[in-house]
């Protein structure tokens, strides 16, 4: 976790999501997996419980709320961090948007066919897997 640590900070993708939660006016605690989670975030976010950039996991709500509903949805955001580290940082949002927008071709669902959100764990997440 250390090296994800560090390494999200060096490709900024840290540094982003840190920016987002300042922007946000939102409360930063340390959480599990190395992640920081900041909550009552109050930016425009699309309707998903959570937002992972870099190692920051931004919510509007409560984490204790989110998880309760969602018990390995921590597990599912930690995938994501380590997907931000592989894809070299910013690179990743484009590769996730692209990710997005084919899901929505293929399952007209944003994560069902979405290659990152299916690595992250659909049921971990909240998700459905395409019918």
């Amino acid at each position: 976790m250390d090296a994800r640590r560090i390494g999200n900070i060096v490709n900024l993708s840290t540094v982003l999501g840190l920016l987002l939660a300042r922007l946000g006016r939102a409360r930063v605690r340390s959480g599990p997996h190395g992640l920081l989670l900041a909550e009552g975030v109050r930016l425009p976010f699309p309707d998903v419980g959570a937002v992972t950039i870099g190692n920051v996991v931004l919510t509007t709500g409560l984490f204790a709320d989110l998880v309760r509903a969602l018990p390995r949805v921590l597990d599912h955001e930690s995938r994501h961090a380590s997907q931000w580290l592989r894809w070299g940082g910013l690179p990743f949002l484009p590769a996730y948007l692209l990710g997005v927008a084919w899901s929505l071709l293929i399952a007209r669902d944003r994560a069902a066919g979405n290659p990152f959100e299916r690595a992250a764990g659909l049921e971990d997440g909240g998700y459905r897997a395409a019918r």
